[in-house]
């Protein structure tokens, strides 16, 4: 692929200092925007190879690997795809977006680790809920955090993957939902869901002398509808899996959607769903960019990516070896350079210049460790 013109590296540099200045960081944010910064260049170190036909010199640079990182994420999405289809029920599967009011950005913001860990909970528990009500059994999901919009604003939800499959009080299983149709009630979703959310928001700012402050927002956030999207059956898991994978191991911008930098600003491209997906640009100050950009920082070591009820990992040791239907893997042997090849058609080690020849390490370059990049040791 070719690299794009900007990078989110060169926002980071450009405009870093004064950011620090302005804006409070803490030091596991900092070390994220240090290592997208530093990334794939001489400060991370790298290697240098040689081609075994044509003898070309080729020098690469090693990856900072950080999953908030747009250059760091291409392979991990492909494997993703591929795992979560090789463990899931070879059935219609639905996809379920969890979404909660922007008035309670503010909120979330307090203590997003928190926050994220109660949405996960409640989402999982509305879905489970309604799997005994309305089947009388056992569901499974897979749950996916997005945090972001296409303007970098800040818009914390969840999507779903739901099998149209449950596991009866008996120990035996049964087919729920209509294929091609939706699975649940939208409307009950959503109000269940807000009610669940509301009552543990509310006790967390008791406890914390906080209710209070957000009293017009927690009245507001109980008088709005929330909202739960539901789409019909995608058809078996692949469909669905494929669609989100596109999404799940994204952050919260792609290097080809920046299309100028300069002194004072940042321009990119965005979708404006509002407008008929229209493709539009936002010009938005550097520092601004990187407030926005570092509200999507992920706490350290938060999970994004959830299973749960069949699809947890104790479910799925206990349970693979007596359904059928599970997809068994086909290529538990494959050293990541030949899976590579597999999924894409692509060979990392293939000489860039005569085609034909295999890139082979002969040297490394240890990593600069000058002052600067401490911090990324």
């Amino acid at each position: 692929m070719k690299r794009s013109q900007y990078e989110v590296a060169d926002v980071i540099t450009r405009f870093k200092n004064d950011f620090f200045a302005q804006h409070s960081v803490n030091s596991y944010q900092m070390r994220t925007l240090y290592a997208l910064e530093k990334c794939r260049t001489a400060a991370l170190g790298g290697y240098v190879t040689v081609c075994d036909s044509c003898n070309t010199k080729v020098q690469a640079y090693n990856s900072c690997r950080n999953r908030h990182c747009p250059k760091c994420q291409g392979s991990k999405q492909i494997f993703w795809v591929e795992d979560l289809i090789n463990s899931t029920f070879d059935v219609t599967h639905f996809h379920i977006v969890f979404t909660i009011p922007h008035i309670l950005n503010e909120i979330c913001l307090c203590d997003t680790k928190w926050f994220f860990n109660i949405m996960f909970h409640y989402v999982w528990d509305t879905l489970k809920t309604f799997g005994y009500s309305d089947f009388a059994c056992e569901t499974a999901a897979v749950c996916m955090l997005h945090t972001w919009g296409q303007n970098l604003s800040f818009h914390p939800h969840i999507h779903c993957i739901v099998p149209a499959i449950g596991k009866r009080f008996s120990g035996s299983y049964k087919h729920i939902g209509k294929t091609y149709s939706y699975l649940y009630n939208v409307n009950k979703l959503s109000s269940v869901f807000r009610g669940k959310m509301m009552q543990k928001i509310v006790l967390f700012l008791k406890n914390n002398n906080l209710l209070y402050s957000f009293k017009n927002t927690i009245n507001e956030a109980y008088s709005k509808d929330w909202v739960v999207h539901s789409k019909p059956a995608f058809g078996k898991a692949e469909h669905v899996i494929a669609y989100l994978g596109n999404y799940t191991q994204r952050v919260a911008i792609s290097n080809n959607r920046i299309v100028s930098i300069d002194e004072q600003n940042v321009v990119f491209r965005y979708k404006d769903y509002a407008d008929n997906e229209k493709t539009k640009t936002m010009k938005l100050s550097g520092v601004e960019f990187l407030r926005r950009f570092c509200m999507h920082i992920l706490p350290k070591g938060f999970v994004k990516i959830r299973r749960y009820g069949l699809y947890s990992s104790r479910m799925r040791t206990l349970e693979k070896k007596q359904i059928n239907k599970m997809i068994v893997p086909e290529h538990a042997h494959e050293t990541t350079r030949e899976r590579l090849i597999r999924l894409t058609g692509f060979d990392v080690c293939l000489c860039p210049f005569c085609k034909k020849g295999t890139l082979v390490p002969v040297h490394e370059r240890p990593r600069i460790r000058s002052p600067d990049n401490q911090s990324i040791a």
